[in-house]
């Protein structure tokens, strides 16, 4: 099962929310009206991901929480105004009005690469609205200048279109430059970011909204913000990911109630290389929240 809900984000841009799981059951209690009690979680992407790369996490969470992941603007279905701000307040600004809207708050927010950026820094502004924190292999540390000419550079070497979507994952799982071995769950986390146009398929983002995106966070580094963030915080990282161990527990020592965990045989993404090892991760530390 997969309901959408349309939420309103900052400037008026429409967004798409995203149940993918039963409605948590309480007693005889009726399922829509015990999903408005549960805990909530909010899920939210990283750059160029969509909603439904959280399903499964959203789905086995749900017997639990109400757990909701969110197209964040420019991503999934959610609005791609050409003249959108893409700011960092942009993002945490969606994120909160989407917390607001849906009624989840106090809420867990889980975030993935910049998704968890935003999380951390919307932690950091309403602790009213979020009990935990989940952050899934981002960088405190500044990126800087060439990484964003780098990420520049390799938008311009994807052969879009592609013909098919057995391509889109081939490409992406093995031809990609970046790509260092063969990784078939990162062609498949591509290919569910691809639509079919007359000529062929394409991304449902636009490269240049990514990159607009992209450059309001790579120059700065963002470890203030983790000093801020008051409730308890889980710092995960993939074995092979783009977060280094001594990074993340410098993160864990930075965040006033921080936690470790890792994972491993994953790459940077994930939740989407190793579900169920993720969710062992992951299911302790929102076990000793409890509930709200």
């Amino acid at each position: 099962m997969a309901r959408r809900i349309d939420v309103t984000g900052a400037d008026g841009v429409r967004l798409a929310a995203w149940e993918f799981g039963d409605p948590p059951k309480n007693g005889a209690e009726p399922a829509e009206s015990a999903a408005q009690h549960a805990p909530g979680v909010l899920l939210l992407h990283g750059l160029m991901g969509r909603a439904s790369h959280w399903a499964s996490t959203a789905r086995r969470l749900s017997a639990r929480y109400r757990a909701i992941a969110l197209d964040q603007r420019g991503h999934g279905r959610s609005d791609k105004p050409p003249q959108a701000a893409f700011t960092r307040d942009a993002y945490v600004d969606d994120a909160e009005a989407a917390l607001e809207q849906l009624g989840l708050g106090p809420t867990v927010l889980v975030g993935h690469a910049m998704g968890a950026l935003t999380a951390w820094q919307l932690a950091a502004k309403r602790p009213d609205l979020v009990r935990g924190l989940i952050i899934c292999d981002m960088r405190a540390s500044a990126l800087g200048a060439a990484s964003q000419r780098e990420w520049a550079e390799w938008f311009k070497t994807w052969p879009v279109p592609f013909a098919t979507l057995a391509d889109v994952r081939k490409w992406f799982g093995e031809d990609d430059p970046w790509v260092e071995r063969p990784n078939p769950a990162r062609g498949a986390f591509y290919a569910e970011v691809m639509a079919e146009s007359p000529d062929g398929w394409r991304p449902v983002f636009e490269p240049e909204q990514m990159l607009r995106s992209r450059e309001t966070w790579v120059f700065d580094a963002h470890w203030e913000e983790l000093a801020q963030v008051r409730c308890p915080a889980l710092v995960v990282r993939g074995l092979d990911g783009e977060l280094g161990r001594a990074e993340a527990q410098e993160m864990v020592r930075v965040l006033p109630h921080g936690q470790y965990a890792e994972v491993a045989d994953a790459g940077h993404l994930v939740h989407y290389d190793q579900p169920e090892t993720w969710l062992t991760a992951i299911e302790p530390f929102l076990d000793s929240l409890g509930d709200p």
